[in-house]
């Protein structure tokens, strides 16, 4: 199942709902106005199923980012061995944490601003796990339960302010800089493994396996439910593979009036434009 959130234009004024992705149509969850709202509901996956809500066309739909305002984005660092490689760094014992903030989130068609403060705007494309029940202190074994699904992210960086300090976190949460979507697609009908990339302007960046990683999806959420409880809609991003333009020669950043285009076979595509911030 495939489960996106739909930006709406009513008599009232703008909105979003969830919806369930049917090949080329999109189906109103009834009385959910994101995929977040949906998944806190404890029969999500029955509800969503059965939803005979108000169609509308996948074609030219607005769509905001799958879960607009998670809890919690915890955001995994150096968890591919060819991206650990190309930045220099040991292979690592534990997981490298840090967080985002919802105000980073963008749609996966929508514009990605380019800050005035920075010029070595980078990109990462990510595997993202979204939570689907609540757990503390989860064991490995168990994790899986606690997965909703899956959904592309890119981790954009301004790698500037990310490396002023040894803490990652004000090169990491830039206002509108993260898209993430375009769908949630269940963990039924995606299995970690497939091809990951990254283009810009249609020139490939990033092109790495998404089973390729230090720590797996069940293992993360294992380790971070250890340190605080995961809610349904909270997000793990899990990391990026190895070519982002920082570690080319000469190095390469995102400029004004590119497309960044981030994809996942079986889960979708983000496609974004770079815009200067006004």
């Amino acid at each position: 199942m495939r489960l996106l959130t739909l930006r709406t234009e009513t008599a009232t004024g703008k909105g979003t709902v969830a919806v369930r992705q049917d090949g080329n149509t999109l189906t109103e969850i009834d009385g959910f106005a994101d995929v977040g709202a949906l998944l806190a509901h404890p029969a999500w996956e029955t509800t969503a199923a059965a939803a005979k809500g108000a169609t509308h066309a996948l074609d030219g739909a607005d769509l905001a980012a799958v879960v607009p305002a998670p809890g919690k984005i915890i955001c995994v660092g150096h968890n591919y061995r060819n991206h650990i490689k190309e930045m220099g760094r040991d292979i690592p014992e534990h997981p490298t944490l840090f967080a985002k903030y919802t105000e980073s989130l963008i749609g996966p068609n929508d514009d990605l601003a380019l800050p005035q403060e920075s010029d070595t705007v980078d990109w990462e494309a990510e595997l993202a796990v979204i939570i689907g029940q609540k757990g503390r202190r989860i064991a490995e074994a168990d994790a899986a339960e606690h997965i909703a699904g899956y959904a592309v992210l890119n981790d954009v960086s301004m790698r500037d302010y990310q490396f002023r300090t040894i803490q990652w976190l004000q090169g990491k949460t830039w206002e509108n800089s993260t898209p993430f979507g375009p769908a949630l697609v269940t963990k039924e009908e995606f299995t970690a493994g497939p091809l990951m990339t990254s283009a810009v302007d249609g020139e490939i960046q990033q092109s790495t396996p998404t089973g390729d990683l230090v720590f797996t999806p069940e293992f993360l959420v294992s380790y971070i439910s250890t340190i605080i409880t995961l809610n349904p809609g909270d997000v793990i991003a899990t990391g990026t593979p190895g070519g982002v333009g920082h570690a080319q020669d000469p190095k390469r950043y995102l400029q004004e009036g590119q497309v960044l285009v981030t994809t996942i076979e079986g889960l979708g595509q983000l496609n974004n434009r770079v815009v200067k911030e006004a």
